[in-house]
């Protein structure tokens, strides 16, 4: 016995099968309500009745007013949240198939029905029915969040990586109709230098089609706008297909706002520096300058006895001038406007090795000489050589570095060395390796570092030639 208690419409116009199917009913569904209707028109009727719903309907194939084909129709039609079950005397197989394929839930025929099978079928149809409508109404929520998001969004392929999916905010930002998207992949809306990196992403989803991923990345518009976006992604299952979702969140603004913060700061940090290495060189140097001059004049009515201090306090001088020139060399390069980025360059190459304790070996590129490059490029290589020679001295153990300077598909800057290296997998880095990725990233270039353990350590720094001037 079962305690809910059922309401259900028996649509049946032999009054003698009524009777035996709601003795059947009886034995399993207790204190349930039972209407009987003996014609289509009567069940029209009772359906139509917005005050009155049914758990289940059991529906004979054979009424006076309609029947067949035309009575499971029409009976569709109604567009009920509950099971239709059809008892009839009928054997026909096709039959059968066809009204189930058409939305009729279970089809028994009336001589080998029994109580049990009566109310299983009619239990398991109210079951289904239920999961039928909670699975509408998840895919009416899904269709909600993401068509009216105000987020892009899309669906997309993993394997053959077209557009599935594309949501309005996603049409609207990217300027692409959705079939326009749909005849894309999304490789499409990347330029060319991104697409390693986007195939990258893929294949770490193909081998593990159930994780999450969120990443930074730069997009191409239909009107061949550049932004740079935020990406979430996850999997999905709709229907038999397992895809992925994206969510963008375009931080072009964003980015530029920092971008502007960063230059402020740092041509802030750079005037500090440019200061310093005047007051150095200016100042500094001219007092040490003249203190060379008073030596000598003193030098000439000192006693022989005294000679020999005099000239180690004149070395000392002389090294403390030259210190102090090559530190504001550091400090101010830009102050040597007239000199090219490759005499700036060995300058510090020069001051950073005073003690020969390493062989350096540099490459420039022919190309160098036909551009001129900004001062901003040039004082954001100068400063991401500085910084990397720094790591070499304070950490690297190495003999020999190399340099090599050159112009191609882009401005390239690398930089190797023979050190003891390390695992980049693991290495978290340092504020130094965080300033130099600033630098960079401020010129929309890229930075790649490769090295193993023992196996020394060489950087990669390569801008976009848009960043020339001719």
């Amino acid at each position: 016995m079962l305690k809910k208690k059922y309401n259900i419409l028996i649509i049946e116009d032999n009054f003698g099968d009524y009777v035996l199917v709601e003795d059947y009913l009886q034995e399993h569904f207790f204190d349930s309500e039972f209407t009987n209707a003996k014609n289509f028109k009567a069940a029209q009727l009772l359906l139509n009745n917005r005050q009155i719903s049914y758990d289940a309907v059991l529906l004979d194939l054979t009424l006076p007013d309609k029947s067949g084909k035309a009575l499971v129709e029409a009976m569709l039609s109604f567009g009920l949240v509950c099971p239709i079950i059809v008892l009839t005397g009928f054997t026909d197989i096709d039959f059968s198939i066809k009204s189930l394929a058409w939305g009729i839930t279970d089809y028994l025929l009336k001589e080998e029905i029994t109580s049990s099978s009566l109310s299983k079928s009619i239990l398991y149809g109210i079951e289904r029915k239920n999961a039928f409508i909670e699975l509408e109404k998840s895919e009416k929520r899904y269709s909600d969040l993401f068509y009216l998001s105000p987020q892009p969004m899309w669906v997309y392929d993993s394997e053959s990586l077209k557009f599935i999916q594309v949501n309005t905010a996603a049409i609207l930002h990217y300027g692409f109709t959705e079939q326009e998207f749909l005849n894309m992949t999304i490789l499409d809306i990347r330029p060319k230098s991104d697409h390693s990196k986007a195939k990258e992403v893929v294949n770490v989803s193909r081998k593990d089609n159930k994780s999450s991923y969120k990443g930074i990345f730069r997009h191409l518009k239909k009107s061949g706008e550049l932004i740079e976006v935020e990406i979430q992604s996850g999997p999905i299952q709709l229907g038999d297909n397992m895809l992925r979702m994206v969510i963008v969140n375009d931080i072009t603004e964003k980015t530029l706002f920092e971008n502007q913060m960063t230059k402020a700061i740092i041509k802030t940090q750079e005037d500090e520096r440019y200061e310093v290495g005047r007051e150095l060189h200016d100042n500094v140097c001219q007092i040490l300058a003249a203190a060379q001059m008073t030596l000598g004049v003193l030098k000439k009515s000192s006693s022989q006895a005294n000679i020999e201090y005099f000239n180690l306090c004149q070395e000392y001088v002389s090294l403390a001038s030259k210190e102090i020139r090559a530190l504001s060399h550091q400090l101010a390069p830009v102050f040597f406007d007239e000199k090219s980025i490759k005499e700036t360059l060995n300058m510090l190459l020069t001051s950073f090795n005073i003690e020969n304790k390493y062989k350096i070996s540099q490459y420039y590129g022919a190309a160098l000489d036909e551009y001129s490059l900004s001062k901003e490029i040039q004082l954001n290589i100068y400063r991401v050589l500085q910084e990397q020679l720094t790591n070499i001295t304070k950490h690297s153990n190495a003999n020999s570095i190399q340099i090599r300077l050159d112009i191609g598909e882009a401005i390239e800057l690398q930089i190797s060395d023979d050190g003891v290296g390390f695992d980049v997998n693991t290495y978290k880095g340092g504020i130094g390796l965080a300033n130099m990725k600033k630098r960079v990233e401020l010129l929309s270039g890229k930075i790649n570092i490769s090295s193993t353990p023992n196996n020394g350590c060489t950087i990669q720094i390569d801008i976009p030639l848009t960043n020339l001037k001719n």
